[in-house]
Formats: structure tokens, C-alpha cells, sequence
């Protein structure tokens, strides 16, 4: 398993959003449920994102899912408009499975470590140097990052996908997550070279800390999301995606359970276990300054108020370049197709 340098990135985050009160959220809300009848939406949102953005689009036949799912309940669904509660490559992902739908989202300003952490002309140059190996790049990468690679993975299928190419005889160059292919380059053994992103959530989960909550909790089950480091992993008793997390939130017998993923996750495990107390993994530890808390600062930026308004406006339609998005759904048709023969 080989990693190149580093790219040296300076994030910014965004600023928090302005706090609502029930008031103002329920104004916002009833504006919004009149207009999206009117407009032929539908809402669709990601698990990271506040609950009362999952709520309100789970209230009104919408879906809250990961982003390949989200992308395919669209693409199926007969509304002509989908709104995309997430970051903009979701929306993205939405429009090149869907490009004779409207695809808007509530602030085009929300977007992802791991996308501004792989620009296309970089990867584009990374991938030259070897060209002998498939590029499989993770969900959370802009169209053009997509339309470059050989295969679109999400972390649900990462490693059973990898482990396909490995015995084709294939070697992997794997973006934008470091720990993830990481994660997945030792459970398969294949020869991955890794690009060095990291989600800005994940990263954050420490060890120690970590180690400290589980001694405050020794009855309880650690759920870990791949993409955090590897001694975080460690500790684990369930290692997965968004919705394998969920679902081994209802499989372990555990009544406590420890989640190292965003806290946007606790709306619908919650759901699923309604009797289990969940508790968030520490960010930050003795001394450590906390950035995310858990939460995407980016998936934060979904508010009720802008959901009213999206549909007058013009600067958040997500528009993807024709033979950009040509380009882009091959590798993903290949991930769909993969996925339901795993399925079958």
C-alpha cells in the first residue's frame, strides 16, 4: 500500500448557521409545504443533516438515506424537481443519474473535505503516473473527479468491490479518503496507491478520548465509521457505512452504544432502537480544540428558512456538463451494477 505527499489544504469552514426559534422554523415550514406541492418536489436528505430537515422530508414522501441512495430514490421518484438537502456533490450525483430533472439544493456554499481535498487537474495528474492501475474514487468527489475514475465506490461496498478488482488482478488507486482506503486495503491485501484526503468529521475521533468514554461505559458497543484512523477502528465492535451502522445498532444486543460518525445519524438510529441510550465519540481530548463536534459544519448550512426560497432562485441549480456527466455515470453504472449483483 503506497500514499503519495500529502496535498498541503487549508479548509475554512463555514460560519454557523443563525439560530431559529420554533417560531420562525414553523413560518419557514409551512411556506415550504405549500411550495413544494405547488413546484412538483420532492426532498431528499442525507443522514448528516439536522432532524428537522430529516423529519420534514420523511413527512413528505421524500427519503433520508446515504448519497447513492439518495440519488437513486430521485432518479425513480415521478417529481420533476428533486431538492437536495446535503453537500453539492450529492446534488451532483443526483443531477447525472437524473439530468432531465431540476436539481436544486438549499445553499450550493455546502460541500465536503474530502471534494475540495481532491481537485480533478491534481488527481487527474496523480492518476498518470499510474497508468496500469483501475481509479476508484469514493462517492464524496465532484462529477469531474467521478468522470475521471473507473468505478464509483461507496464505503457499503468498499471493501467486497476492492476485493473483485484484487482478484482480477488489478492494483487500485484509491481517493479521496485515506482512512477508508486504508481500511479497505487491509481487509482485501490489494495493492492500493492511497490519495491523502480525510472527511474533516472523522478525522477528528480520538483514541484516548475515546478509550476514556469507554471506561465510563464498559457495558457498551462502539460503532465506527471507516473513515476515521485506524486506532479509532480499533476499538470497534461494528466497523461501517451510515446504514450498516444503523443496522448494527439494532443487531447488537448492547443497550448503550457509542457512535463515531456525525451526530446527524442519532435521528434515524434512534428511530431504529427507541430504547438504546446513543452516545457521540469524542472529537477532541484532554487539552484538544473540537472543530466539527461531530456535526459537518457543511450539512449544517441545510436550514429550514432557505427551503422556502430555493425555488424563485437561480445560483443553487445544480448544473453538470454534458460530456462531464457522460463520462461520470459509467463509473457509477459499474458501482450500481456491482451492488445488485451482491445483491442477488
Amino acid at each position: 500500500m503506497k500514499s503519495p505527499v500529502p496535498l498541503a489544504l487549508n479548509i475554512p469552514f463555514p460560519k454557523p448557521p443563525k439560530t431559529l426559534s420554533i417560531t420562525e422554523k414553523q413560518y419557514y415550514r409551512d411556506q415550504f409545504l405549500q411550495r413544494l406541492k405547488d413546484e412538483d418536489a420532492v426532498l431528499v436528505a442525507h443522514y448528516y443533516t439536522d432532524p428537522e430537515i430529516q423529519a420534514l422530508a420523511e413527512e413528505t414522501g421524500g427519503c433520508v438515506a446515504d448519497s447513492l441512495e439518495m440519488a437513486r430514490f430521485g432518479a425513480k421518484h415521478t417529481a420533476s424537481t428533486l431538492i437536495v438537502a446535503g453537500v453539492k456533490f450529492m446534488g451532483e450525483t443526483a443531477k447525472i443519474l437524473s439530468p432531465e430533472k431540476r436539481v436544486i439544493m438549499p445553499t450550493m456554499e455546502a460541500t465536503c473535505s474530502l471534494d475540495l481535498g481532491c481537485p480533478v487537474e491534481e488527481f487527474s495528474a496523480f492518476c498518470d503516473q499510474y497508468p496500469d492501475r483501475k481509479v476508484v474514487v469514493y462517492a464524496n468527489t465532484s462529477a469531474a473527479v467521478k468522470a475521471r475514475a473507473d468505478y464509483v465506490v461507496t464505503s457499503s461496498i468498499a471493501v467486497e468491490l476492492i476485493d473483485h478488482l484484487d482478484a482480477e488482478g488489478h492494483k487500485i488507486i484509491w481517493a479521496p479518503d485515506r482512512h477508508l482506503g486504508r481500511y479497505v486495503a487491509e481487509k482485501t491485501g490489494a495493492d492500493m496507491v492511497l490519495w491523502q484526503g480525510d472527511c474533516i468529521v472523522h478525522d477528528e475521533f480520538k483514541y484516548k478520548a475515546l478509550q476514556q468514554l469507554m471506561l465510563q461505559y464498559p457495558d457498551a458497543a462502539v460503532l465506527v465509521h471507516p473513515e476515521s484512523p485506524a486506532n479509532v477502528v480499533s476499538l470497534a465492535h461494528a466497523v461501517g457505512s451510515t446504514s450498516q451502522l444503523i443496522q448494527a445498532a439494532v443487531d447488537l444486543p448492547h443497550q448503550q452504544i457509542i457512535v463515531a460518525t456525525d451526530q446527524g445519524i442519532f435521528y434515524k438510529m434512534q428511530q431504529r432502537v427507541p430504547d438504546k441510550e446513543l452516545i457521540i465519540a469524542p472529537t477532541g481530548g484532554e487539552g484538544a480544540t473540537c472543530r466539527s463536534c461531530a456535526h459537518c459544519p457543511w450539512m449544517k448550512m441545510n436550514t429550514i428558512n432557505l427551503l422556502p426560497h430555493i425555488f424563485e432562485q437561480t445560483n443553487n441549480q445544480i448544473q453538470v456538463d454534458e460530456s462531464i456527466r457522460l463520462r461520470a455515470i459509467e463509473p457509477l453504472n459499474r458501482m450500481l451494477a456491482f451492488a445488485q449483483a451482491l445483491r442477488t
